[in-house]
């Protein structure tokens, strides 16, 4: 269930977005954190345009025992380096791709932090990945999220095998015994 407003308890994960202009490409991230039943938040801050807002609203987490943030933005993307200069819980980045540069300028801005405030970086629009290393952090202190995780994994790796059968079907060539 996506949560909104800054006031929901038992809150494991902050989603935050630099604009709005970031919902789509944070979609995939918010859609995967439903999926796996990670109670989380959704705020719009800018850390150029509501700096004392996105302050405010990383205090708060800390407050109320966040475990981790993603922070989205794009352009010179300095949402997640800023969030990560005020806090502890882990923050990961992910760089939209929604500026003239395709994002590449984002990609840097975020993940090229000074040494001592680590900021974990997705790839550019990489949204359900940075969801997906976030229920993975939260799986260390939760069983039941670490067996949601296993079992995900392994829900791909078949994903993989049914399309090597479509494939080898495709080419008419009768699969030989991978080992498994």
């Amino acid at each position: 269930m996506e949560l909104r407003g800054r006031r929901a308890n038992n809150v494991k994960a902050l989603v935050m977005m630099g604009s709005d202009s970031d919902l789509e490409i944070m979609r995939e991230c918010i859609d995967t954190l439903n999926a796996f039943g990670v109670a989380h938040e959704v705020v719009v801050a800018s850390a150029h345009r509501s700096l004392d807002r996105v302050v405010s609203i990383v205090r708060e987490a800390e407050e109320r025992d966040v475990k981790v943030i993603v922070a989205a933005a794009g352009g010179a993307a300095h949402l997640a380096g800023v969030v990560a200069g005020m806090t502890v819980v882990p923050v990961i980045g992910v760089p939209c791709g929604n500026s003239p540069l395709s994002g590449v300028d984002a990609l840097y801005s975020t993940v090229q932090m000074p040494p001592g405030v680590p900021v974990a970086c997705v790839g550019v629009n990489a949204s359900k990945n940075a969801a997906l290393l976030a229920v993975g952090i939260l799986a260390v202190a939760d069983p039941g999220l670490h067996h949601a995780l296993v079992d995900y994994r392994a829900e791909l790796a078949h994903g993989v095998e049914e399309k090597h059968d479509r494939v080898m079907k495709a080419l008419g060539i009768e699969d030989i015994d991978r080992g498994t």
